[in-house]
């Protein structure tokens, strides 16, 4: 029996990135770091599905964990028009799929910045492009401006990070000021857009103790991929909003005000519809 072509294999993506760490890290680490990162079921799945590409790909995602999605105001996505959609991040994996599958319902032509390691999946990189950070290469920066002045439908998360729980309540860490900043530069008009859906406990209280312990590392991220396969047969809902127009965010308020006001709106739209 041949054995099983393994299409991540994290010692490899490991020793690439430092080949002392991959030296000298105990079995015993990798191995729970495999466990973590679900090494043996995504190379499974990607057998199965990796011949599919785009949509194919996003919908067979959906089929293996069985999502159950409901939107409400889908009527609200436009069929057209230079818009940017802007969402809450509750879960760090699914959700970004569920949101591409929501808006393919109305319209296919829509991009989707992100960050490097899934710009790095061949199956969906029609959708991506790299999120312009601080210190992005030339082409990186051109291909994100370039986005944002063509005719595609912006699907964005502001935060960039995946919320977290803080006195009770999973919210969004701050909204970067980006969707407004280019909202006004290429006369883009924000869609609000929430998602329902959370983590376990296990994550949010260990970005909590991180947090207490002043460590600046993101360690509960090594956490999502588990914390996907925990999502599995879900309902998710997901409530479109009202356009707001790119006129409305003037002197009034700093950019970064605006942000924080529209992701007040998106958390709104979450208690009108009783979720």
């Amino acid at each position: 029996m041949s054995k099983k072509e393994k299409f991540i294999d994290l010692k490899e993506i490991i020793r690439k990135k430092s080949p002392a760490l991959a030296r000298f890290m105990p079995w015993f680490v990798l191995n729970y770091l495999r466990r973590i990162v679900h090494e043996d079921d995504v190379n499974d799945f990607i057998s199965r599905h990796g011949h599919q590409m785009g949509l194919e790909f996003v919908y067979a995602i959906m089929d293996e964990f069985g999502v159950n999605l409901k939107v409400i105001g889908e009527e609200k996505i436009p069929k057209s028009g230079r818009y940017l959609m802007a969402s809450n991040h509750p879960l760090g994996g699914i959700d970004g799929i569920a949101f591409m599958s929501a808006i393919s319902r109305v319209r296919k032509d829509f991009i989707f910045p992100v960050n490097d390691i899934l710009l790095s999946l061949d199956n969906m990189k029609e959708f991506f492009i790299p999120i312009n950070k601080h210190g992005s290469n030339a082409e990186n920066v051109r291909l994100f401006n370039e986005t944002f002045a063509s005719d595609k439908l912006l699907l964005y998360f502001p935060a960039g990070l995946v919320s977290r729980k803080k006195n009770g309540l999973i919210r969004d860490l701050e909204w970067k000021k980006t969707i407004i900043t280019k909202s006004k530069q290429h006369k883009r008009d924000i869609i609000p857009m929430y998602m329902d859906g959370r983590n376990s406990n296990w994550f949010y209280n260990l970005a909590n103790f991180r947090n207490k312990l002043g460590i600046k590392a993101n360690l509960e991220m090594l956490y999502l991929v588990d914390e996907t396969y925990k999502q599995f047969d879900k309902t998710m809902h997901i409530i479109i909003g009202d356009p707001i127009p790119w006129e409305s965010f003037d002197r009034s308020k700093s950019d970064l005000e605006w942000a924080a006001m529209v992701r007040d709106k998106v958390y709104e739209l979450k208690k009108e519809h009783n979720l």
